[in-house]
């Protein structure tokens, strides 16, 4: 079976996930990308390039699979001579109807930023299959994408997203996890908390940091590792973190090589999460296959990621309650250090996820 898969953001988790279907499936997957960066630009206007990179593709599809950054109802209107008799699926890594927006963002603030959600519904009406990476993912998108239409003044066509409905399924997120195995390390240190996630406002940071702040007043001993990628615009609560905490900080910045940040998050022992924003959880995921003790909030998508009999150790309520359990591991680390459910979240491995993905993705041109 022969695959076009479409990505016009090409950077990040999406670029991870591409390449890993590319390497792992047992199809044959032709990618078509640009760069990840000007995500706007992307959605609005990488259509265009992406529909004239495939009508003079020199390979013939048997499925054309895109995922949510690109704008679908253009790039087929684009190539409808070569794509009307192809069934196309569309990946949701994300959407923009449940994503947080920036309060300085400036599409917000001049109510410009409605175009992008009708872009994800306008696309998920267009595809024949519909994909979500968790089952939270699904159930927000339904649950916005109504409120979101209702905001208009007529024909607000709300029974489009019972038709979307119809089409959609969960297919998780696939993961190269076992690259993790070779960087494994039993080193000996003081209790070490880890931050795995990009530096931006939508993983909510302040609740993290304040946390850190009381420990350190308690005079409570532990590090911290900050890891993943910061951007020009990271938040301010990250500088001065830096200076608050220079005693407790054990790594600050991204890793270039990723034996680098794999180690760290091995010697990880507890990883508190805070985000407002996450459809799926891979950094979460990547700590808690490394054996870190995570503690995470209940919303989104993290009680999907752990079996119920966990969410009471594992799930805070509210930001007094991540204090009280992040305290409690602290203390209690020897305990804590006893948190091994790596074969819980191997079934994100790509070597174990693939056939559900090869599955399915044979199901779709039958």
């Amino acid at each position: 079976m022969r695959i076009v898969l479409i990505e016009p953001y090409f950077s990040g988790s999406h670029k991870l996930w591409a390449s890993g279907l590319k390497q792992y499936s047992n199809h044959k997957i032709e990618i078509i990308s640009l760069p990840g960066k000007y995500w706007k630009w992307r959605m609005r206007g990488g259509a265009i390039t992406l529909a004239n990179e495939f009508m003079e593709l020199d390979y013939n599809p048997d499925l054309v699979l895109v995922t949510d950054m690109l704008d679908l109802t253009t790039f087929l209107s684009l190539t409808r001579t070569r794509s009307y008799k192809l069934p196309i699926a569309i990946y949701f890594h994300e959407n923009q109807l449940s994503y947080p927006w920036s309060i300085n963002d400036r599409d917000l603030q001049k109510k410009r930023d409605r175009q992008y959600g009708f872009i994800n519904i306008s696309s998920a009406l267009a595809a024949d299959h519909v994909l979500f990476n968790s089952n939270y993912h699904y159930k927000s998108f339904q649950n916005e994408g109504l409120k979101f239409l209702k905001n208009f003044p007529d024909r607000n066509e709300l029974d489009v997203m019972q038709k979307i409905q119809r089409k959609s399924e969960v297919l998780y997120l696939g993961m190269d996890l076992s690259k993790f195995d070779k960087y494994k390390t039993l080193a000996k240190h003081e209790p070490l908390i880890v931050w795995n996630h990009r530096w931006e406002y939508d993983k909510n940071p302040e609740p993290f940091f304040q946390s850190l702040y009381r420990l350190k007043d308690e005079g409570i001993n532990f590090k911290v590792a900050l890891l993943g990628e910061s951007f020009n615009s990271k938040p301010n609560i990250f500088l001065e973190a830096r200076k608050i905490l220079k005693n407790q900080i054990a790594h600050y910045g991204y890793c270039d090589e990723f034996s680098e940040y794999a180690k760290w998050v091995w010697i990880a022992d507890i990883l508190p999460v805070t985000s407002n924003q996450d459809f799926f959880g891979g950094s979460v995921v990547e700590s808690m296959y490394c054996n870190t003790y995570p503690l995470l909030p209940n919303r989104l998508t993290y009680p999907e990621l752990l079996p119920q009999a966990l969410h009471s150790k594992h799930i805070y309520s509210n930001n007094e309650d991540l204090y009280i359990k992040l305290k409690k591991c602290i203390l209690d680390i020897e305990a804590t250090r006893k948190f091994s459910q790596k074969k819980l979240f191997t079934r994100f491995d790509w070597k174990n996820i693939i056939v559900d993905y090869d599955n399915l993705f044979e199901s779709l041109i039958r």
